[in-house]
């Protein structure tokens, strides 16, 4: 029988065990990561893996990665000196189509548009400004604009 403090000790070492796999995912999203080679990594099942990081972060470790691969794929875009096929495959994306798509999810553009009108948008910026004013938000969490009918 497991008490409430069990409970809480357990949760906060799932936790733990969860920004691993969030800072794993940081420092290697160019490399092939998938939810049960992360899960291994931290002596998770896949599916306990996937539930909680949902939980804790309010997305999938999927997603998660594929917004750090984007955000990442926006700054190489702005460069202006690697193609988007280039790009696509620095970040780590296997599949072109994939990316994207995904891109165009969360941007709300195709990459190659993206990086025809913001090749030079942020020169001269910080890039840690830089990369708190271009985060891509996902096309649910846009702000809806309601213009008042008259």
């Amino acid at each position: 029988m497991t008490t409430g403090a069990d409970a809480e000790r357990q949760h906060l070492r799932d936790l733990a065990r969860l920004r691993r796999v969030r800072d794993r995912m940081d420092r290697e999203y160019t490399q092939p990561l998938d939810v049960e080679a992360l899960a291994r990594g931290v002596s998770m099942s896949a599916g306990h893996l996937s539930r909680e990081f949902k939980r804790a972060y309010g997305e999938s470790p999927y997603a998660y990665l594929m917004t750090r691969r984007i955000e990442r794929a926006m700054a190489l875009l702005r460069r202006g000196d690697l193609s988007v096929t280039e790009v696509c495959f620095a970040v780590g994306c296997s599949s072109l189509g994939t990316f994207s798509t995904r891109f165009a999810e969360l941007v709300g553009v195709p990459p190659s548009t993206y990086r025809a009108q913001h090749a030079e948008a942020t020169q001269g910026m910080p890039s840690c400004v830089a990369k708190q004013v271009t985060r891509p938000v996902r096309n649910r969490e846009a702000p809806v604009s309601r213009t008042p009918l008259a």
